[in-house]
Parts: structure tokens; C-alpha cells; sequence
């Protein structure tokens, strides 16, 4: 575990490696809706949502809601508490099938 590190700091760190790989990146804002995930990326077609967290820490039962939703409308949501972890979702080597979500 990273100790020290922040949901903040993971969030920064993953998306400027993203973006050094090409993604564009959206911090997902939306006053109507309450506990959407923290990043939208985008690249060559491909949609990655992620939701951050501080390492070893868990989405809220609301949060995991609306997860669901997303997962259950064909858009999965990632769980990326740890900078090397949530890197190889950005990684051209790795597939997104074969993440894991958590």
C-alpha cells in the first residue's frame, strides 16, 4: 500500500501518465447526479471510467450504486486506489477486458 498518498494524488498521477499516452481526460462533474465516478477517459474509440480512492479505501454503498448502473448499461467503472495499478489501464499493452474492476 502507498501510504501517505491521497485520493487526489492517485487521480493526478494516473491521468498525467493517461495523457501522456494520448487519452483525453474529463473530470466527470454532475450537480444533478450525485456519486458519478471521478474520470472519464477517452482514446481511439475506447471509454474508460474510473472512480479513485485513497489506497485501501472502498467506494460509498451509493457510489457502488450508481457503479452498477453504469456496469449494468455496458459501462464499467474501474476502482483505481494505487498510481501503478490504475497506470496499466492506460497501458496500449494491456486489454481493458482483462482489468479488474475490484
Amino acid at each position: 500500500m502507498q501510504s501517505g498518498i491521497r485520493e487526489r494524488d492517485v487521480e493526478k498521477k494516473v491521468t498525467e501518465y493517461a495523457k501522456k499516452q494520448g487519452w483525453i481526460s474529463f473530470k466527470w462533474v454532475s450537480p444533478a447526479q450525485r456519486f458519478v465516478p471521478d474520470r472519464l477517459y477517452f482514446k481511439n474509440g475506447r471509454v474508460i471510467i474510473i472512480e479513485f480512492k485513497a489506497p485501501g479505501k472502498k467506494p460509498t454503498k451509493a457510489q457502488a450504486v450508481m457503479h452498477k448502473l453504469l456496469d449494468n448499461s455496458g459501462h464499467p467503472v474501474y476502482i483505481v486506489d494505487n498510481i501503478d495499478d490504475g497506470k496499466t489501464y492506460f497501458d496500449d499493452k494491456t486489454s481493458i477486458r482483462n482489468a479488474s474492476r475490484h
